[in-house]
């Protein structure tokens, strides 16, 4: 006869991709996701009717120059929104770079006016890296742009 399992509790509930107060437009289609950090940034361009991201450059500036080249990838690939990656702790807690991430998207929305979508990027790096990816933060920035287009219907 097996043994009785522990009871174990469950983990807290991760933020959503696309919480449900914000839906995400029909018309939306396309979506640049970033990965923020504060040396590199990873970029991915992707579009809802493929539900996949290509990587792009990483943004390798900080401040004013960092909104420079964000500027040009928005001028170049046109999105209908943008994506930005939020981590957490393993327990769902937020911690210095959750804050500075949630920072990043709010200076996204009011510079460019486009509506930005958080996604928890817990283990995007990790994952990334795992992958074998050359450059981490643009792999990281397709896996949060992924995760969130299956988030969509």
């Amino acid at each position: 006869m097996a043994a009785a399992m522990p009871d174990v509790p469950a983990p807290p509930a991760a933020p959503s991709a696309a919480p449900a107060a914000v839906a995400v437009p029909p018309h939306f289609q396309s979506f640049l996701a970033f990965d923020f950090g504060l040396k590199r940034t990873g970029v991915a361009s992707g579009n809802r009717l493929l539900g996949a991201a290509t990587p792009q450059a990483t943004i390798k500036a900080e401040g004013d120059a960092r909104f420079a080249q964000v500027e040009a990838r928005i001028k170049e690939w046109q999105p209908d929104a943008l994506v930005v990656g939020v981590p957490y702790h393993p327990d769902g807690a937020p911690h210095e770079n959750t804050r500075r991430a949630q920072k990043f998207a709010r200076q996204l929305r009011g510079r460019f006016n486009l509506q930005v979508f958080e996604v928890d990027e817990r283990y995007s790096t990790t994952e990334a890296l795992a992958s074998g990816a050359r450059d981490a933060d643009a792999a990281s920035a397709c896996i949060i742009l992924e995760q969130f287009l299956r988030s969509i219907p």
